[in-house]
């Protein structure tokens, strides 16, 4: 008779889990968008300003090399 208690609470006990639980389940994780949305700004920003960063990169790398003595 124990065991049919233990069993019949512990079944209700699941049952109020998995029926109340998390109500954001199914969701978009937060991290998951942050990350999405910031790949989209480095592309957007890269796009609109390509030729500068281009620029900018090989003038920092020109002066590292000419620096160093390569």
């Amino acid at each position: 008779m124990a065991l049919m208690t233990w069993l019949w609470v512990r079944t209700q006990a699941r049952w109020t889990e998995l029926t109340s639980a998390d109500q954001e389940r199914g969701d978009v994780p937060g991290w998951v968008m942050v990350t999405v949305m910031s790949a989209g700004l480095v592309v957007a920003v890269f796009a609109v300003f390509r030729q500068a960063i281009v620029e900018a990169v090989q003038t920092a790398i020109a002066g590292v090399v000419s620096s160093t003595g390569g």
